[in-house]
């Protein structure tokens, strides 16, 4: 390998080409770039080839390094097949000869030269917009998409480059790592998780439909569910206002190239020959359902099974293919009977009722795909339900899960809800009745159905709110007049109930009631004289006149106007003094020991520290007062 860089290179010196070597990790080709001057500043690894090739026709042009890059790598040539021809001027492209050491054999080291940053070249299309961009090869994936943020005014954290050779790339990849050509064409997506308002004008019923649809649903779908509200069969729809990105039925919204985060859009009827009709009209199959691709309610699984005898299963897996079908993003359904649904919503404290919505499916309608997912689906409704309505869901596809309802509304709401709903027809459903619970019985305030839009429903739900709010603080009123009422009357009882009980005593019932409170009395007297005598026997012994140690003589005066004196050792704790006072009959309990300096005092204090003065005689008399805690609230 070392004979390989000093033909390459020119160095003659085996130590200078070992510590070029060491320098790029043993790379060849990086030591060989480290040395030789380049377009781009690299020298490509298949230069085995036309390194012969430069002998004979000069350097390679800038084309031909251009495919030499992009053909991959060739293995590096050997040493004897480099050093039987010395680098002569046809090849100094390749292997320059510094003008020193040609001079001068005794100065062999070169000059390193600095290789300049390689510069790849961008087309980034996004809709019908092409940005071409030019960034250093040691750029990332993440700068290119700060970059186009700017131009493009898409959010960096929606973005996705399409184009990659390499799978695997995030907006921390460098570019070098990639190995990509000079020249690079990317396509720009926007992230499928952003919502698309589509208004659709059906230009032969002159009405507007505003449909809120995700970045993953595909034209071919937002055609379908267009036919469920038209009645216009997919192939006979003709449509103006798809760009001409949108080519194909299979594209998902967010490559379609439609306008975010509104698009117009308008559709009717293909006008076509009668005869082209006729079998059309005979046989009325779609050409989408005849390949397999026509509307999947055929083939969903239904939204609950037929004969369940648990409402509440059949409301689980109710809920669970409604997830399935529109989403996570639905009303909250409760799970149990409607009986239960009524007690929840009607039964509580007026404060805490709500609203019954019940919302009646049917797959055979072509109306129940567009009202889930475009009305029971859409933010302001499913929060607006969620807050003021219990909301109680059933299947009526099925004849007996429909007769099933119709007499369970017969035994909550009467026979006036069960005739209103027998007189919908399939194509007028789905309904969503709103249920409101009065003192004596059930009322429908409204009955939505299927045709309906977000804006409409929203209204006639707020509408059925303002009813139920007025209705509501009459309750309110009305119970708390009731809960004042009943506790006046709670009181009353009680009165009456302690007055029967002192009548009832009598004279008998007076005189127990004295002898307990004098057997409750002497109980306290004896308690306390049996404190006062163990405080008296756990005092110290009274110390004499002529003790040695420091005396301190106290006086108290009693409230009764008496004086109690003993002596005490200048040590003893100020508690033995509170003992003193409670053995004599004046517990701390009910008495206070006063004195006037200092007023607050601790009773693991000394006399010395409460009575004595240095300034004093040590055998000095100090002077206390008791008072009753009654008369004072600071001791």
């Amino acid at each position: 390998m070392t004979a390989d860089v000093r033909a390459c290179t020119g160095i003659d010196n085996i130590a200078e080409a070992i510590t070029l070597l060491e320098l790029n990790n043993w790379d060849l080709v990086a030591a060989i770039n480290g040395v030789i001057p380049q377009e781009n500043g690299i020298l490509q690894s298949n230069f085995s080839s036309e390194a012969s090739q430069a002998g004979m026709f000069g350097p390679p042009s800038q084309s031909e390094a251009a495919d030499a890059a992009a053909g991959g790598a060739v293995p590096t040539p050997s040493s004897s097949s480099l050093s039987s021809s010395p680098p002569s001027s046809s090849t100094s492209a390749f292997c320059p000869v510094n003008s020193a050491s040609s001079s001068s054999s005794s100065s062999s080291s070169r000059q390193i030269v600095e290789r300049q940053p390689r510069m790849l070249n961008f087309r980034v299309e996004y809709r019908q917009r092409t940005v071409d961009l030019v960034l250093e090869e040691g750029s990332t994936v993440g700068e290119i998409k700060k970059i186009l943020e700017t131009e493009l005014a898409v959010p960096v954290s929606k973005m996705q480059l399409k184009g990659w050779k390499s799978g695997d790339v995030s907006d921390t990849t460098v570019m070098r790592s990639l190995h990509l050509p000079k020249n690079n064409s990317l396509g720009l997506q926007e992230s499928l998780n952003q919502n698309f308002l589509l208004v659709i004008s059906h230009r032969e019923a002159q009405r507007d439909y505003s449909l809120n649809f995700p970045g993953s649903k595909t034209i071919q779908e937002v055609k379908r569910n267009v036919s469920d509200l038209t009645n216009i069969p997919v192939r006979h729809q003709q449509w103006d206002g798809w760009p001409a990105s949108a080519s194909d039925d299979s594209m998902t919204l967010a490559v379609s190239g439609i306008t975010f985060p509104c698009h117009h859009l308008s559709v009717c009827r293909r006008s076509s020959p009668a005869n082209s009709q006729e079998p059309t009209e005979e046989f009325g199959v779609d050409d989408s359902e005849m390949f397999g691709l026509g509307s999947s309610t055929c083939r969903k699984a239904p939204m609950m099974p037929e004969n369940s005898e648990n409402e509440a299963d059949a409301l689980l897996h109710f809920t669970a293919e409604f997830s399935s079908r529109y989403g996570e993003t639905h009303p909250m359904f409760f799970i149990g009977t409607l009986e239960a649904a009524s007690q929840e919503a009607f039964y509580g404290k007026a404060r805490d009722r709500k609203l019954l919505a019940i919302y009646l499916h049917n797959d055979d309608s072509v109306l129940s795909n567009v009202f889930c997912s475009q009305m029971m689906c859409a933010d302001s409704i499913v929060a607006y339900l969620s807050q003021n309505f219990i909301t109680w869901a059933w299947d009526v596809t099925k004849e007996a899960n429909k007769a099933r309802l119709l007499t369970m509304c017969t035994r909550h709401f009467g026979s006036v809800v069960t005739q209103t709903i027998r007189t919908y027809k399939t194509d007028q459903f789905p309904l969503l009745l709103i249920v409101m619970g009065k003192r004596t019985s059930n009322e429908v305030l409204n009955v939505i159905q299927g045709n309906t839009t977000v804006d409409e429903l929203m209204m006639r739900l707020m509408g059925a709110m303002e009813i139920f709010t007025a209705q509501q603080l009459e309750d309110i009123k009305d119970e708390d007049e009731r809960e004042i009422r009943e506790t006046v009357k709670r009181e009353q009882d009680e009165a009456y109930r302690v007055s029967l009980e002192a009548d009832q005593r009598g004279p008998r019932g007076e005189e127990a009631e004295q002898n307990r409170l004098e057997r409750k009395r002497k109980e306290q007297e004896d308690e306390k004289e049996a404190i006062r005598l163990s405080l008296e026997h756990s005092l110290p012994v009274e110390p004499d006149e002529d003790s040695a140690e420091q005396i301190s003589k106290l006086r108290i005066r009693t409230p009764s106007g008496e004086f109690l004196e003993r002596r005490f050792l200048s040590s003893c704790k100020l508690q033995v003094l509170f003992d003193f006072v409670a053995s004599k009959g004046f517990p701390f309990e009910e008495f206070k020991l006063l004195t006037t300096f200092p007023r607050k005092k601790s009773l693991s204090w000394t006399l010395v520290q409460t009575c004595w003065r240095p300034s004093c005689s040590p055998r000095r008399r100090s002077s206390w007062r008791l008072k009753s805690s009654s008369e004072s609230s600071e001791r």
